[in-house]
């Protein structure tokens, strides 16, 4: 069930004196993914929106499933106002009709985002690295360095995790299995490479203890030691090393890099609410707060800069971070999501 939390930085006395109408006017719901994502959000937009703007904002989770969301557009019942997104959904959203197309005009032109993050129907609020982590105190004479070695159980033997899904598992089978990460999408393209990943898949398979579906899976996974190593998205294991004192490390060979944005649903009667929120969050100062509490980098070009530099060592956009990363296609999966998500299901229940 969904958890949903109120942010009202009103004066409760007003907000009681209000009508029931007026309270609805001036209520936002952000949807968006739950845990130490959802926490920094609400710390850089959530918290400072509510009190600029003078509103109520609601804050739902969901599991990036698309049918919850359509179904209220379809229905004309959408109780979502912004949505937090994949790249996937944008496209998808933006082809079927289920998102409002935005304004860039009101945000300052596309020219501001850094290059893939301004999108027809979302905005980029983030680059995040999908990545993989291991549990240091399981290996203390030295752990693994490449995205070969998740793979290597006889040179690093322990359980391991990997994502229930085909996004970015695949590409990193292909990445262990010596394809250069610059061209994952053109061997993927082919039915030999997606053999070829499925085939590398077979080998570990054995060896994965869970397939994670939520975020705050792999840190959890880590600490209770029921997995030594395990893909992750790096701002979760940033909070899980920065606020819970965890010995985990980073492994940023191969990160997969993408884009999380925010979406409006198309029929939401706080659409200019909604507009109003997401161009808030698009300040160059607003948006560099973000990184002081999660270690996921800035889609707006000029609030790179306002990261104090000991902050922009641990993001993904790192200079020696991105070495060997690569920027996950939004157009192969928008393509390819369908048939590869019911074949990795198929594979999975062998």
């Amino acid at each position: 069930m969904s958890k949903k939390r109120l942010y009202s930085f009103a004066a409760g006395i007003a907000f009681v004196a209000a009508s029931t109408i007026a309270m609805a006017q001036d209520t936002l719901t952000v949807t968006s993914w739950g845990g130490a994502y959802t926490k920094s959000q609400e710390a850089a937009y959530l918290a400072p929106f509510a009190k600029s703007a003078n509103v109520r904002v609601l804050q739902d989770e969901w599991d990036g499933s698309v049918a919850k969301l359509k179904g209220m557009v379809d229905t004309k019942q959408v109780t979502w106002d912004v949505v937090d997104v994949e790249p996937g959904h944008a496209l998808q959203g933006c082809e079927e009709g289920w998102l409002e197309k935005i304004d860039y005009s009101r945000l300052g032109g596309r020219d501001k985002f850094v290059e893939g993050a301004a999108m027809d129907c979302a905005v980029g609020t983030i680059v995040f690295g999908t990545i993989y982590a291991y549990n240091a105190d399981k290996f203390p004479s030295g752990g693994p360095q490449t995205v070969a070695d998740f793979w290597d159980v006889k040179k690093f033997p322990g359980a391991r995790a990997l994502r229930k899904s085909p996004k970015t598992t695949l590409e990193f089978a292909l990445i262990a299995d010596g394809v250069p990460p610059k061209d994952v999408y053109k061997v993927l393209a082919t039915k030999e490479g997606v053999d070829r990943a499925f085939k590398k898949l077979d080998a570990i398979k054995p060896n994965v203890k869970v397939w994670w579906t939520a975020g705050a899976q792999p840190p959890q996974l880590l600490a209770d030691g029921e997995v030594v190593m395990t893909t992750a998205w790096n701002g979760r294991i940033y909070d899980a090393v920065k606020n819970n004192k965890k010995n985990f490390k980073i492994v940023w060979d191969g990160q997969a890099m993408d884009f999380n944005l925010w979406a409006i649903p198309k029929g939401t009667k706080k659409l200019a609410l909604a507009q109003k929120f997401v161009a808030f969050t698009v300040q160059p100062d607003v948006m560099a707060q973000q990184s002081k509490y999660i270690s996921y980098g800035p889609t707006i070009k000029a609030a790179v800069a306002k990261v104090p530099p000991d902050i922009l060592a641990d993001l993904p956009t790192a200079p020696q971070n991105t070495k060997t990363a690569f920027v996950v296609s939004s157009q192969f999966w928008a393509d390819h999501d369908e048939e590869l998500t019911e074949r990795f299901n198929k594979w999975l229940a062998q």
